[in-house]
């Protein structure tokens, strides 16, 4: 049977949008209360699906599937990413290399912030831009709290710095995928973004900084910070108007930490900054390294960026799953599997005025697929996985401490993998329920000010789903519909949803959770939560801003749309 959404059940837009609202306001609730992640979850699944079934009329059997469905999803392709992160790194603490490492970054500067803007924004941007959908923040998280920073600085780090890049992450995902379901050529919301987001990358590292050591902290290492934020700004802008969006990150975040490497050999700041609690007395003797110990405690890490890289191009990923539909390989039919989720999959229809209407008809043209693909080799965890097979065998680490370690590590993350599954169920359920849009039109009803808003919409769809590219799949057709309705500029206003839905990614129950686990906090999710909320809000009010005074003010930036 099938089904189309409906978006204001209640007959009152106001009380349909607090329904919509109601299980991720019990959610983060929940959270912030100081209740587990699990629990958080899973009671927040159940208000999704009560919402679904007897708020927004969908059909039961639909529900539970597109439960299950966002199921699969959490635990394959993002828990599988976690837990081959977390994975490498507790196998080089158990070879003893990560105290190498963690000399070798404080030979590059013993200073806690020069070390956050290394770890976490030059090279997480590199990880951003490789592979994405999680793989950053917990791979920084993993290494600050290996080298001495407390969980909570490691996890909210992390998560501040995994910003900026995201609308180009993973091989600029977000953005193809924004010019697919906009209609808007791809190279000019390229550009929109690279004209928006420059400003942040230039923002962020000193935000990150403040964080950590107030203004004062900032004012003492400011020459650090513009070269960190400002390499990476400038590359961002000259990749994505005079390329495109597929190398920005990467380009971006190596250009960024080899500028800084080089920088901090000739400056550092001139009182080294740490943590007021923290215990340095057993840093007192610096034991020199060689060349040889460095390269060989880094070597897992490097293996880990080649990796994560190489898996991330789409050429690469295509070889993995069989090769093209036209010229299968040997392994087609052996890595990738697909399966059309029952009672689910063609059944849901999106309705106006979220999608463009065909005329005389009460629905969208095509239904929404609900397709699971089981890519096991070609899955980012996987790249990381075999990463870390790899280390094992250049730390010398036996098959059998091998396992052992692969297994303590399952144990532990058990209850943060069905926390997982259970937030990207709760995401999926209001994706095929409609409950999102009811959410994102409220924002529609703004006239004028819609350009401020609507950065605060794309904010909204990743806080919801947990990822930038499921933002612009949610919304970007919605963000066009409104604009031409409003006579705005519909690149620019499109082109926000991505940018402001960045500021979205602290914040969202998924990278929550990853941050979590990788720190070793599971059950302090709402602690790292209310340590990132106020921080994500005030960026993304700032993008809109910037895309107010962009529509109005300074039109000039917006590019041709060609």
């Amino acid at each position: 049977m099938e089904w189309v959404q409906i978006y204001d059940p209640l007959g009152s837009a106001w009380l349909s949008t607090l329904m919509a609202a109601a299980p991720i306001v019990v959610l983060l609730g929940l959270l912030v209360a100081g209740q587990s992640a699990p629990r958080a979850a899973a009671v927040g699944l159940i208000v999704a699906l009560g919402v679904a079934m007897f708020g927004f009329g969908m059909p039961t059997s639909a529900a539970l599937a597109s439960a299950f469905y966002g199921a699969c999803f959490g635990l394959l392709p993002i828990g599988w990413i976690v837990l081959a992160a977390v994975f490498l790194f507790h196998l080089t603490v158990r070879a003893g290399q990560f105290e190498v490492v963690k000399h070798s970054v404080a030979a590059i500067s013993p200073d806690r912030r020069m070390q956050a803007l290394l770890i976490a924004f030059s090279f997480g941007t590199f990880v951003e831009g490789a592979a994405g959908f999680g793989t950053p923040v917990a791979i920084s998280a993993a290494l600050l709290i290996g080298l001495g920073f407390s969980p909570l600085y490691a996890a909210g780090l992390a998560l501040l710095a995994n910003t900026s890049p995201v609308a180009f992450g993973a091989l600029g995902t977000p953005i193809t995928t924004l010019a697919k379901i906009s209609g808007l050529d791809e190279m000019a919301l390229s550009q929109m973004a690279g004209r928006q987001l420059p400003f942040f990358s230039l923002i962020v590292p000193a935000w990150l900084v403040a964080v950590m050591s107030g203004w004062r902290g900032v004012v003492g290492c400011w020459p650090a910070i513009l070269v960190c934020g400002g390499s990476f700004a400038g590359i961002q802008f000259a990749t994505s108007n005079f390329h495109g969006p597929t190398l920005v990150d990467v380009v971006g975040g190596l250009g960024s930490l080899a500028c800084l490497a080089v920088f901090l050999r000739f400056w550092q700041p001139r009182e080294v900054w740490r943590f007021p609690d923290e215990d340095t007395t057993a840093e007192t003797e610096t034991v020199p390294l060689t060349r040889r110990q460095v390269v060989y405690a880094w070597m897992p890490w490097l293996l880990l960026s080649v990796l994560v890289f190489l898996w991330g191009t789409p050429q690469f990923r295509t070889l993995l799953n069989g090769g093209e539909a036209e010229h299968p390989n040997v392994l087609a039919g052996v890595t990738k599997f697909s399966w059309s989720v029952p009672g689910l999959d063609q059944r849901v229809y999106r309705d106006a005025p979220v999608v463009e209407v065909p005329a005389g008809s009460d629905r969208a043209a095509e239904p929404e697929k609900a397709v699971y693909d089981l890519n096991w080799l070609s899955a980012t965890g996987t790249g990381i996985f075999i990463a870390a097979v790899l280390s094992a065998f250049w730390l010398r680490i036996p098959p059998a401490g091998f396992a052992m370690q692969f297994v303590q590590t399952l144990a532990k993350m058990r209850w943060a993998l069905a926390t997982i599954a259970c937030m990207l169920a709760l995401a999926f359920v209001t994706k095929y329920s409609g409950s999102d849009a009811t959410l994102g039109l409220a924002f529609t009803r703004t006239g004028w000010l819609y350009p401020f808003f609507a950065p605060m919409l794309g904010w909204l769809g990743v806080a919801l789903t947990g990822s930038d590219t499921s933002s612009n799949a949610l919304f970007g057709s919605l963000q066009r519909i409104t604009a031409e309705q409003l006579d705005l500029n519909p690149l620019l206003i499109v082109a926000s949803n991505s940018t402001g839905g960045v500021m979205g990614k602290m914040i969202d129950a998924q990278s929550i959770v990853v941050a979590a686990v990788a720190t070793g906090q599971s059950g302090g999710e709402g602690r790292i939560l209310r340590f990132v909320f106020l921080h994500s809000v005030a960026l993304a009010a700032l993008v809109g801003l910037l895309t107010l005074a962009q529509a109005y003010l300074m039109p000039w930036m917006i590019p041709s749309s060609g």
